[in-house]
């Protein structure tokens, strides 16, 4: 009655109201009488005017804006995933899908939807809201910069970071004399070029540099903080450096630039004394989501574009204020990684794409239309590679490293990626680099930053020194050894008591590993320890409750499945137990590039069904990240469907086949480590025609009376399975049970499914 009276009221209130607005229409069309109105016609139908419509609101700022961005975004995302998939930093697809985007590629194939997509005077938009997006990155950027170790580890990572800056600056301004003449902007003094070119050569991208160290494991050695201290040391200098070079430019005479740089020292001194220490204050008072109002999330804001605003009214560019604002953020962790996932989501995903195809943009590599012109980007390449691999590397080796870690170093710190991009943009808006330059100097930070991984591996393999992931001494253990795999907490307590079950009475004579693998574009290179900390509080805590000791191993993690598959055979374990995932952002490869998914579109599905390739889990409920551990794992693997599983004091085999049988070891195990009660259902009979199996399970009760029964019904009601603590089945069984759509999957407990060793 209620949702009659509802739709009837709903019905009167929109036809009498709409009633009421025809009316005022009616009259108010009398009161244009005398007021010379007068409508064209225009000799067109109104389909026609329609259409027209649309082609004029396609051609509006705004939309060619968006659609730019969807563009943008959805290019940065593909070639990043690509890049990403190669081993290769995301940074390097993102700068190739704007070169793509450019007229080296599209530009130069398709120039009318180039033009339509990228027309003339749509691109001061863009700029300005590329600028916008560099600025918050650089503000993050500034965040992510750990000042502590500067002054902790200050001596040889300073040595070396100022040699790796002074002499491919060197190196870069005497080539800059032997190009000048060719390349320079005419109008454009040596001083000024050879500066952009010096700095151009001497600068690290301190962002990429970590994101390689934390995806390697080298964050916690010796080796990884040496090189993250010495791309600290490297950003600070060089920003200054370029904050310096940019008022010589723009300043025009020494003097000019002596003025301009005396009020950048006013400004880092005001920002350092002043602003930094009142920051802090209210970072240590609100340093929780709760407490970080809006308005305490707008005085940092401020911050952030009053000091932009500052120093590029002073003349040393936005930019530095930005990273200047960030490097004087509250050293709070917890603040810190609040505000930068406030920042981090819009800059990285949404802005700075638009600055990677500006970029593109810009770089028109068909003016490389010469074989001289080849050989001088060569030139600026072996140049750029010799001053910051060769420097930072030589330098490195004279403090005291050995040459391994020399050429680590030296590789790492000849990462260039976006910072390269940032310094080349603000030459060329300068009128310091021409196109032709500016076109070899973005192919000299793609050539750097790509070879920064296989140069890694090639130094690796050179020296041979690749550890093991797994501990020593689990290598060493030749008891039984399980590994937990957990991703939550929660559910990594549940696999920790599940492990403890099976060796809870062996007294020292076995091992578990639990480990926790995290993506490493969710972690920042100054907060690993403390996340570390946070992920495995839980686990230890039950770990002490359970009286198990356990060993933890943490990584940040580039391709989570490989890792875990690569430690599980590394290790030569007796099981490893993982729990089942069925998430919904997992197993697309249209989220894998997007960064996010549905179960509603499923390419690789698609695909498969169409080829006709079928999986061993065709019809299972697996996602994609648990088929693919299981099927390249070659130790015995455990799945757990964890329906609060707290102990295995009653546990339920189903036997369907004689692959099935495998499993009485496992519950032998059960039985004299956790006392269980188990009851093996033989489903197909397959234990009534094998003689030994029946000796076998007649031998554990022997030993265990009244631990194990066998029984021979092929239906089980309810009342059973509610009683059971732990159904133990293997895959083809739980496969055999998914297709057929048994009633027992709505009643069963939690189910530990298991794969044997292959």
């Amino acid at each position: 009655m209620q949702r009659f009276k509802n739709s009837l009221f709903y019905v009167g209130i929109i036809g009498g109201f709409t009633a009421l607005m025809y009316w005022i229409v009616l009259l108010g069309a009398k009161l244009e009488d005398g007021r010379n109105i007068v409508i064209k016609e225009t000799g067109r139908t109104q389909w026609q005017e329609f259409l027209e419509s649309i082609a004029h609101n396609l051609y509006h700022p705004l939309a060619i804006l968006l659609a730019q961005i969807v563009t943008i975004i959805l290019a940065a995302r593909f070639f990043g995933w690509i890049c990403k998939k190669i081993g290769q930093p995301t940074v390097i697809g993102e700068i190739i899908a704007g070169i793509v985007l450019g007229p080296s590629l599209v530009g130069m194939y398709s120039p009318e939807f180039s033009a339509t997509l990228f027309p003339p005077q749509s691109m001061g938009n863009l700029q300005f809201l590329s600028q916008i997006g560099l600025i918050l990155f650089m503000f993050v950027v500034g965040m992510e910069l750990d000042v502590k170790i500067l002054k902790n580890k200050a001596h040889d990572a300073v040595v070396i970071s100022h040699a790796s800056i002074i002499i491919p600056f060197a190196l870069g301004m005497g080539l800059a004399y032997f190009i000048y003449e060719s390349f320079a902007p005419l109008g454009v003094q040596f001083t000024s070029f050879g500066l952009f070119l010096g700095i151009a050569m001497s600068i690290t991208a301190f962002p990429v540099l970590a994101r390689i160290v934390q995806e390697r494991g080298l964050h916690k050695t010796r080796l990884g903080t040496v090189a993250i201290t010495c791309a600290a040391a490297d950003d600070v200098t060089a920003w200054c450096l370029l904050a310096a070079v940019i008022a010589v430019v723009k300043a025009g005479s020494s003097l000019s630039a002596l003025y301009i740089i005396a009020l950048a020292a006013l400004y880092v001194l005001l920002m350092i004394k002043v602003v930094r220490p009142f920051l802090t204050r209210i970072g240590n008072l609100f340093y929780t989501k709760e407490r970080l109002s809006k308005p305490i999330v707008a005085i940092f804001f401020l911050t952030l574009i009053l000091s932009a605003y500052a120093t590029e009214v002073i003349g040393i560019h936005a930019l530095f204020g930005a990273f200047m604002a960030g490097a004087i953020m509250p050293e709070n962790i917890k603040f810190r990684n609040i505000f930068i996932e406030k920042v981090e989501d819009v800059a990285l995903v949404l802005l700075l794409p638009l600055f990677f195809v500006f970029t593109g943009l810009r770089t028109e590599i068909g003016l490389l239309n010469d074989p001289y012109l080849w050989q001088v980007t060569g030139l600026i390449i072996l140049v750029a590679v010799i001053g910051k691999f060769a420097g930072s590397a030589i330098a490195a080796r004279f403090v005291g490293q050995n040459w391994k870690d020399s050429l680590t170093i030296g590789a790492l710190m000849n990462t260039r990626g976006l910072m390269e991009l940032v310094v080349l943009n603000i030459g060329y808006d300068l009128g310091v680099l021409t196109p032709e330059i500016f076109a070899m100097m973005v192919i000299m930070a793609l050539v750097t930053t790509f070879m920064t991984g296989p140069a890694l591996d090639l130094i690796n393999r050179a020296f041979r020194s690749t550890q093991p992931e797994v501990p020593q001494a689990v290598i060493q253990m030749s008891k039984f050894k399980i590994l937990v795999s957990f991703g939550n907490p929660e559910r990594g307590k549940s696999l920790l008591r599940l492990a403890n079950c099976f060796i809870r009475k062996l007294n020292g004579n076995a091992t578990v590993t639990v480990m926790h693998l995290s993506p490493t574009n969710e972690l920042h290179h100054f907060n690993v320890a403390a996340y570390e900390k946070e992920s495995f509080a839980p686990i230890i805590e039950e770990s002490e409750h359970l009286n198990q000791k356990v060993t933890t191993l943490f990584k940040e993690s580039n391709d989570i499945d490989s890792d875990i598959i690569e430690v599980a055979n590394q290790g030569d374990y007796d099981l490893m137990l993982i729990g089942l995932g069925q998430s919904i952002f997992e197993g697309s490869l249209l989220g894998k590039i997007l960064g996010f998914t549905t179960r509603v579109i499923n390419p690789e599905k698609l695909l498969n069904q169409v080829t006709g390739r079928e999986s061993l889990f065709e019809h299972s409920p697996f996602d994609e990240r648990t088929r693919g551990i299981v099927t390249k794992s070659k130790v015995p693997v455990g799945i757990l469907v964890d329906r609060d599983f707290s102990t295995a004091d009653t546990v339920f085999i189903p036997v369907f086949s004689e692959t099935d049988t495998s499993l009485i070891q496992f519950a032998q195990k059960l039985i004299n480590n956790a006392g269980a009660q188990v009851t093996i259902l033989d489903v197909a009979g397959c234990i009534k025609n094998q003689p030994e199996l029946k000796e076998k399970i007649r031998a554990i009760e022997q030993k265990a009376p009244n631990h194990i029964q066998l029984l021979n019904e092929r239906v089980i009601d309810k009342e059973f399975l509610s009683k059971q603590s732990l159904m133990m089945v293997s895959i083809e069984s739980w496969k055999k049970l998914v297709d057929s759509k048994s009633l027992w999957l709505t009643d069963i407990p939690s189910t530990l499914i298991l794969k044997a060793s292959s």
